[in-house]
């Protein structure tokens, strides 16, 4: 029978294995959990100060998101990285990112567009890289980045279009981390990029939003695919 001392363990449980995802997630995103490295319950509960069994349950919701790989059901480590994963990921989100603008710019209204130019200008108003360090993204620029995309095709009303959008953006964050380090990354304009999707959609223009925006995502992969040269050189 669950009593209520039970259901409120069980549900305090459930939490902290929410809260260790993100926290799991963030560090392979941002690299500090390097892809292929194992993953030890014991090392990664004194890293984050958590037991075993919600450490274990965040890590198989990762293997659903593909985040992390389950070992011969006997442990875990963090999903490798590839220039043909990403190449697949980013055709995906283009083609469903590519659906999403065209049905949010049809199905337009004014709250939509306000929340898009609110989003723009929050993202337009932080630096990209971080000030200290040139090769790393800036934390909150990517918290703005990530809200302007999900802003931008919210406008189309389909959950499942913004739900699939969102697992590829997340699965592409940890990419665009690894392309900050590509040769001539900072030559790439960002902002204007930006604006000149933003543009776009304000002038209710389809064909120009969708292409555009679909440039913008195949930009990052150039860059990605620069940087893994890089590191394969290095390595051999």
């Amino acid at each position: 029978m669950l009593t209520p001392t039970n259901a409120a363990h069980l549900l305090s449980s459930r939490t902290m294995a929410a809260t260790l995802e993100d926290l799991v997630r963030r560090d392979i995103i941002t690299g500090s959990l390097l892809p292929g490295s194992k993953l030890r319950v014991k090392e990664l509960g004194e890293r984050y100060g958590a037991g075993a069994i919600p450490l274990r349950e965040a890590l198989s919701r990762l293997c659903a998101t593909g985040f992390v790989v389950a070992v011969d059901q006997k442990g875990f480590r963090v999903a490798d990285i590839s220039l043909e994963e990403l190449v697949d990921i980013t055709e995906t989100r283009q083609d469903i990112e590519r659906l999403a603008i065209v049905r949010a710019i049809r199905r337009r209204d004014t709250q939509w567009e306000g929340n898009v130019l609110s989003a723009h200008h929050q993202l337009q108003r932080l630096s990209v890289y971080e000030p200290q360090e040139s090769n790393r993204l800036n934390p909150e620029w990517e918290v703005a980045h990530n809200r302007f995309h999900t802003v931008l095709i919210a406008g189309c009303q389909s959950e499942r279009l913004t739900h699939f959008a969102m697992l590829l953006r997340d699965q592409t964050a940890r990419y665009r981390h690894l392309s900050a380090t590509a040769p001539h990354a900072h030559d790439r304009n960002l902002a204007n990029e930006h604006d000149a999707i933003v543009h776009a959609v304000l002038s209710h223009d389809v064909e120009l939003a969708s292409s555009l925006l679909v440039e913008h995502f195949g930009r990052t992969t150039k860059l990605v695919a620069a940087a893994l040269e890089v590191r394969l050189s290095k390595v051999t």
